[in-house]
């Protein structure tokens, strides 16, 4: 299942680009290629937008993309995924039109677009939930994590290497070994901050890094499924796709689902955004694509398994862009 969505989003990518070799920039280049009359008509819509940003939000995009591509023809779309965090850096110095994001936009990103003189308006597409996940072989003898237990394994000084050295926990004697994503990810900063917390400087406390790291997600999928007592986590919707391999815990006694990831009573439930310029948004097409992707947004998130954002959310974002 996995595998089936990410080739598609490669092969979305690969098809959107095609005969769009070098893609425009955004930033403070005016020249767009558009020949269109303006606004949200999409008739006669041409040019080219780049996205970049979050692997968890790519898939989204990606698919917005495929379908508004499917009525503009003209418009040559791209979407890569360097991670929310890469995304940015790419964003903020106007190389990009969208950014994917899987946190909100922080003060070190704002700090780069303020120095790249990148405006941009936020929207959010989605919903998500961090999923912790082990093999669905494992013989943990436990299938509920708390979130003091969560901070204890994760701790930047944390040597516990056995399920059964996790504090107030009933686990057996089997070896814990872990994978996620790396510090490029969004799911990497809220994991981090929604665990871990910040320091006496208000910084994010980063997390142990004697672990498998990639900005891949399946790279972790695979660590995890290979591993007699991993654990990882992720993006919900990659959960959902290898739960014939993988199964996941509930955290502080509730489970990861549609319904508690939506109503914000799942402890790791977080939204998901694109970013856009605010010079990208005067190119009719890069307008007619977000107002497409938001009118679309829950359709698209039920096809491609994803939680959708509320409606309320959805409607803000399309009166921002008027």
């Amino acid at each position: 299942m996995a595998r089936g969505r990410r080739l598609a989003l490669i092969a979305a990518s690969a098809v959107l680009a095609m005969g769009s070799l070098a893609v425009a920039g955004c930033g403070d280049d005016d020249d767009s290629g558009s020949n269109t009359a303006g606004g949200g008509d999409s008739a006669g819509l041409s040019g080219n937008i780049t996205i970049d940003g979050s692997s968890t939000v790519g898939p989204l995009t990606s698919a917005a993309a495929e379908a508004f591509n499917a009525e503009n023809p003209d418009v040559d779309i791209t979407v890569g995924t360097s991670g929310t965090g890469g995304g940015f850096e790419l964003f903020c110095k106007g190389e990009t039109d969208i950014n994917d994001a899987s946190r909100a936009i922080n003060d070190e990103d704002i700090a780069l677009c303020e120095a790249g003189g990148v405006t941009y308006e936020e929207f959010r597409v989605a919903s998500d939930g961090i999923t912790l996940v082990t093999s669905i072989n494992a013989d943990l003898g436990g299938d509920n994590l708390t979130l003091p237990q969560l901070k204890a394994i994760w701790a930047p000084d944390s040597k516990i290497d056995n399920w059964d050295a996790i504090p107030g926990g009933s686990f057996n004697d089997v070896p814990l070994t872990l994978a996620g994503p790396d510090s490029q990810s969004g799911t990497y900063d809220f994991f981090n901050e929604t665990v871990l917390g910040k320091d006496a400087n208000d910084a994010v406390i980063e997390s142990r890094q004697d672990y498998s790291a990639s900005a891949d997600d399946n790279v972790t999928v695979r660590a995890v499924q290979s591993a007699e007592g991993g654990l990882g986590y992720f993006g919900y919707t990659y959960f959902e796709e290898n739960a014939d391999t993988l199964k996941d815990f509930s955290i502080d006694g509730i489970k990861p689902t549609a319904e508690t990831i939506t109503d914000g009573t799942y402890p790791l439930s977080r939204p998901l955004f694109i970013y856009v310029s605010t010079t990208s948004l005067a190119k009719p097409e890069v307008k007619a694509f977000v107002q497409y992707y938001l009118e679309n947004a829950i359709t698209l998130a039920d096809e491609q398994q994803f939680v959708p954002a509320p409606q309320e959310a959805l409607d803000a974002g399309l009166a921002e862009l008027g």
